[in-house]
């Protein structure tokens, strides 16, 4: 079956994605590898058939190395429109078609499926659920104006070719994905030791390469995986497949970093720690502590 054509504010935002994606020299399972989202997740991102959530966007920016302003104001107006909020601002907009289902509240956001996780959420957010919601807050014509301000300054990076494309014969202004360019290297993380102490894995770039020092099963049959990045000199922990209640926590001599599981979300997602400085040959302990009165189980590595 034939995917749908995306809307022309989609296209423009799928465009300067694939772009982003191509600067990472990434490919779609490693994407899913440095990021809460799975490898389906960024194919449906990335052609157009889902919506990103606004942190999908920031991570993709993060790994690329480029400034997010530019991309989340095309998200916002991708996003304006696939809610309704665009046609409702402006009193010379036309209505959505009735046969166009409106979105829920929960749609349009990427949710990954981990690895023997608990099965889709239907794109709800993600880990990091302070970039869910939409920041398009104003009302009437002020609101609409304001976010094509904002694109205006699109003709500088993040795929200013994504406002310049033609259709194509099929209507689509979405090219096919291209080889990523040798040339063009990975960006190097945002910190390393102390300065990585208690950030977030993700936006620091030090899940650009990471290692997995454990992958284990816990008896409640949540995973649990310790990573470190040799180059950040900083581990964090991750967890999936758990209940709300559950917690991670991971320290390597310093301060003691955790994370839980506190909504229906994170059940489907994978949950991070913050990162924790290690330096080369540290012990590393990290413990799963299920929700309610099951026991912890702890494990121990060194970094090498």
């Amino acid at each position: 079956m034939a995917r749908n054509t995306p809307s022309p504010e989609r296209a423009r935002l799928v465009a300067a994605l694939r772009e982003l994606k191509q600067r990472t020299g990434l490919s779609l399972a490693a994407l899913a590898d440095r990021t809460p989202y799975s490898k389906s997740s960024w194919d449906r991102y990335l052609n157009g058939g889902t919506l990103p959530s606004r942190q999908a966007v920031r991570d993709l920016c993060a790994l690329a190395g480029e400034p997010e302003g530019r991309c989340l104001a095309l998200w916002e107006i991708a996003e304006a429109e696939s809610s309704g909020r665009a046609a409702t601002a402006s009193p010379a907009a036309a209505p959505a078609p009735a046969d166009e289902p409106r979105p829920s509240a929960g749609s349009g956001h990427g949710t990954e499926v981990p690895p023997g996780g608990r099965g889709n959420a239907a794109d709800r957010g993600a880990v990091a659920r302070g970039g869910r919601g939409s920041s398009v807050t104003r009302s009437g014509r002020q609101g609409v104006v304001a976010v094509l301000a904002a694109v205006g300054a699109l003709v500088v990076g993040c795929g200013a070719a994504a406002l310049l494309l033609p259709p194509d014969r099929a209507g689509s202004a979405t090219p096919p994905l291209r080889a990523p360019s040798a040339s063009v290297p990975v960006p190097g993380p945002r910190c390393r030791g102390a300065a990585c102490e208690g950030g977030n894995p993700l936006h620091m770039r030090c899940a650009a390469s990471p290692g997995s020092l454990l992958t284990a099963r816990t008896a409640t049959g949540a995973w649990i995986e310790l990573r470190h990045n040799e180059r950040c000199g900083a581990v964090w922990a991750r967890t999936w497949g758990t209940g709300i209640g559950d917690r991670v926590e991971v320290t390597a001599g310093g301060p003691t970093r955790a994370a839980e599981v506190v909504d229906e979300i994170d059940v489907e997602s994978y949950v991070y720690t913050p990162m924790t400085a290690v330096r080369p040959g540290g012990v590393v302990h990290a413990c799963f502590r299920p929700a309610g009165s099951g026991a912890p189980e702890c494990f121990t590595q060194r970094a090498e």
